[in-house]
Formats: structure tokens, C-alpha cells, sequence
């Protein structure tokens, strides 16, 4: 118990060796207020021309839809109303669109023109995706596969 004692006075006698940090925190913000108060304010003022409200910029395209209807020897392919072949697919809904839109260019119908893709029940679903696929191939950005319910709705 004694040893105990002896450490306590010991540690109760000794000077702490902590440094005081108080007063280099307060030169620290006392200076920081300094430099605030005397920091230079940007005076230099940016032109910024908005543009005017308006129509739209990129044209309205109508989607086109691709339709594949069963046949005897397999599917055949029709845009709008018009048979076409697997090999002529991509060209031939590149000169739909364009017809449907004079002011379109090839590059603007293959990334913003819209193409529906819709077939009969009878159609297999490997004849669709290969349909797809074709279109995907010819760099159409915007391929979908139609939905329609049994009903016809």
C-alpha cells in the first residue's frame, strides 16, 4: 500500500509536460481573420450568354415499325406496308425515315430514329431477335420489340 501512496505523490508532484496549445489556436484564427478581411475580392465579371427560349432542337421523328409476318418458307419483313429483305433492312428503314423527314441526316436517323419491331404469334422468337440483331447491326441506336396484348389492345 505503500508503493501505492509513493506513485500517487509522485505523479501529484511531477509537472505535466502537455503543451499549451490555447493561445497558437488563437494567433491561428486571429490571423485567418487577417487574411479574410485583406484577401482580394474578384472584381472581374463573366459573360454568360444563355440561349433564348424556343423550340426544340432536335427534330421529332415518328417511330418507324418493322413488321415480321409469318410465311410459308419462314417470315417475311415489312416497313410500312412494304416488303423488304433481312439484307436490305437497315437501308431500306434509313430511306423510310428519311422520306418521313427530309431534314434528318443519315447519321441523325440511325442515333435518334425509333424503330418498332412487331410480328405475328406464329413467328418464332429466334426470327425476332435475328430481325434485331439486324438492325443493331446497321447501327440503329433506338431498337425496340412492340408489345401487344392477345386481345389486340
Amino acid at each position: 500500500m505503500a508503493a501505492v501512496m509513493g506513485r500517487r505523490l509522485r505523479a501529484m508532484a511531477l509537472p505535466t509536460a502537455d503543451p499549451n496549445v490555447i493561445p497558437f489556436i488563437d494567433v491561428l484564427l486571429v490571423l485567418l481573420i487577417i487574411f479574410m478581411v485583406t484577401a482580394p475580392k474578384p472584381t472581374t465579371d463573366l459573360r454568360l450568354d444563355m440561349p433564348r427560349p424556343g423550340p426544340p432542337v432536335a427534330p421529332v421523328i415518328p417511330p418507324t415499325v418493322v413488321d415480321i409476318r409469318a410465311a410459308p418458307d419462314g417470315y417475311r419483313i415489312f416497313i410500312a406496308g412494304e416488303e423488304t429483305g433481312l439484307e436490305r433492312l437497315g437501308a431500306d428503314a434509313v430511306a423510310h425515315m428519311l422520306a418521313a423527314n427530309p431534314t434528318l441526316t443519315h447519321e441523325d436517323a440511325l442515333a435518334e430514329g425509333r424503330l418498332y419491331v412487331r410480328s405475328d404469334l406464329d413467328v418464332t422468337y429466334q426470327d425476332v431477335i435475328t430481325v434485331v440483331e439486324t438492325l443493331q447491326d446497321a447501327r440503329f441506336q433506338k431498337v425496340a420489340i412492340y408489345a401487344q396484348s392477345a386481345d389486340g389492345s
